[in-house]
């Protein structure tokens, strides 16, 4: 079996981080989650007061403070799956709370922050046996990955999941806020003006709006293994 590359589009909340951590789990692949090093740079944002009262950016102090951005990511042995870490300190928490989820998009935006990333997400995947998830792989970072996979499911149901996960955590979410995040969340990335969120011609679509997680788990191996095979 040929070692390949991996890549997984799609909306916010679809489950894409879950299935690719688990697929590189199970075939010994590296993981690499694209969609939480744009939310650290948003970390960093709020954290060194790049935005302002309306949440606008300070993007000349950012593009200048890039460099000192330093983003990796170590496995974590009791969840099995890798945290992320921001110059040194895990945030794998932090990156994932309503803070960060309703700023992300913007910052992910910018033309400079974008071209910075996958200059590193293409570095990490020269050797191949990857599975990367985000919003440009399959186009951007990967146009040549052996399989390409489009994730999407309607609004309502990746509200519930986002809602359902921040309760998991002890928060107490309001599902409208999340459902209007999210809607917001698919206009700007389907429409910004460097790496727009769209399907790969060659990509193959998951509608996993009424999947099972081992429903996705099964349909995704078998896509791997078709893929792996040629």
């Amino acid at each position: 079996m040929k070692k390949i590359t991996i890549a997984i589009d799609g909306f916010s909340s679809c489950g894409k981080s879950t299935m690719a951590k688990d697929l590189a789990k199970e075939i010994g692949y590296i993981y690499i989650d694209s969609g939480a090093m744009y939310r650290t740079v948003t970390l960093y944002c709020l954290q060194n007061g790049l935005f302002d009262k309306e949440n606008n950016i300070d993007t000349d102090r950012l593009e200048q403070e890039m460099d000192r951005i330093h983003i990796s990511f170590k496995f974590n042995k009791e969840t099995g799956r890798p945290d992320t870490y921001l110059n040194g300190t895990r945030v794998e928490d932090q990156i994932r709370g309503m803070e960060v989820s309703s700023r992300v998009s913007p910052v992910s935006a910018i033309p400079f922050v974008r071209e910075a990333l996958v200059r590193q997400q293409q570095a990490m995947g020269n050797e191949k046996g990857i599975v990367m998830d985000g919003r440009d792989i399959g186009t951007t970072v990967f146009p040549n990955a052996e399989l390409k996979i489009f994730v999407t499911a309607s609004p309502e149901i990746r509200a519930q999941r986002r809602f359902d996960e921040l309760k998991a955590k002890g928060e107490e979410p309001v599902f409208d806020e999340i459902l209007e995040n999210v809607k917001q969340r698919d206009y700007i990335d389907q429409n910004r003006e460097v790496s727009p969120l769209r399907k790969a011609e060659d990509a193959i679509t998951l509608d996993n709006s009424n999947m099972t997680i081992a429903e996705q788990k099964k349909w995704l191996y078998e896509q791997y293994l078709k893929a792996a095979s040629l």
